[in-house]
């Protein structure tokens, strides 16, 4: 699993020129799922998420965290992050999960992280179009084969 988090002032998600998703400061999270992932692997990058401490504090340090700063977080699958670009020059996705897997798993992080955020979400398997404002810029990976093994 694979989570791409960018610090944000704001960001959107439309979908046939509507949009699904907005929110102001917190993190857009793009989420990839691989074939065997599960959700205790969600769970672990949940917490990690849902703990990091990159906003600044008064004194200009990455020190508060997303519920610190009353942050929101816009949750967005994406396959793609499990493209392999290693043969050729066009990307194979054979090691993202199937989607009936990729979508349950995305639809139980999107349930955890209500319990404790304001969540709003892309549409699974749409055609979407992202918007932001990334602040720093400030991305961090997480990839449960770095922090699970």
């Amino acid at each position: 699993m694979k989570f791409v988090i960018q610090k944000v002032t704001h960001a959107s998600v439309t979908v046939d020129e509507q949009i699904i998703g907005n929110i102001g400061k917190g993190f857009l999270v793009l989420i990839g799922v691989a074939e065997n992932d599960t959700r205790e692997i969600a769970d672990r990058l949940i917490k990690k998420l849902l703990g990091l401490r990159i906003f600044e504090d008064a004194n200009g340090k990455t020190n508060l965290s997303l519920k610190d700063v009353d942050g929101s977080l816009l949750l967005v699958s994406q396959f793609t992050l499990y493209a392999d670009c290693r043969k050729g020059n066009r990307p194979s996705f054979i090691k993202a999960g199937n989607p009936t897997l990729a979508n349950e798993l995305y639809e139980y992080i999107i349930k955890k992280c209500r319990e404790e955020f304001p969540v709003e979400t892309g549409s699974f398997g749409a055609d979407m179009k992202v918007e932001l404002l990334n602040d720093g810029p400030f991305t961090i990976i997480l990839d449960s084969e770095e922090l699970c093994s």
